[in-house]
Order: structure tokens, then C-alpha cells, then sequence
């Protein structure tokens, strides 16, 4: 089946103390239906020392965000949009459901 979210995207997030802010996918989970996006949704981990004498530090992790809560932007109307699909030959094409552009 022909997903409504790829790794590449920009898409922005429609719930949680991200709502509103927009970023670019760098990872997807299908089966956990979950993905990564850059900038979003950072937290901090302290790590432990590797080595003897070494200082342990705050590192920010970005963790997933859900699928359902995210948006695609449509390259060419710049809005968030719902996607359609449409079949060109034996091929399925990604359309913005604004401006009926292709992804």
C-alpha cells in the first residue's frame, strides 16, 4: 500500500507541544507508525562515562513522533495538506488535495 508520509518530507505536526512547527523526516517506523523528524521533539539523556577519569554529559536525542499527528506540506502551495492518490499508467502518484499538485 502506497504511504501518505516518506522519508524526505516536510511535514508539520498537528498535536502535542510540537503542534504548528514544521520539519523535514529523516526516519520512518511503519510498523510502530512512528517517525523521526529533524528538530523536533529533542530531549536530553545523560550519558555515563566511558572511560576511567572521563565526565559523563547531556546529550539531546530526537525521539518519534506519531504518524497520525503529522502533516504533509505540499511542495508548491506551502500549506499542510490531506493526500490523495491517483493512479498515472500502472503507477500511484501522491497528490496535494489543495492545489491537486503531484509530491
Amino acid at each position: 500500500m502506497a504511504e501518505r508520509i516518506k522519508k524526505g518530507d516536510m511535514v508539520k505536526v498537528t498535536t502535542g507541544k510540537e503542534k504548528g512547527k514544521t520539519g523535514k523526516v529523516l526516519r520512518l517506523a511503519p510498523r510502530s507508525g512512528t517517525a523521526i523528524v529533524e528538530g523536533l521533539n529533542l530531549y536530553k539523556k545523560h550519558s555515563r562515562p566511558k572511560r576511567q577519569g572521563e565526565k559523563g554529559e547531556l546529550v539531546e536525542v530526537q525521539r518519534p513522533l506519531r504518524m497520525p499527528n503529522l502533516m504533509p506540506v505540499c511542495p508548491s502551495c506551502g500549506k499542510a495538506t490531506r493526500v490523495g492518490f491517483r493512479k498515472e499508467g500502472s503507477k500511484s502518484v501522491r497528490a496535494c488535495k489543495k492545489c491537486n499538485a503531484e509530491f
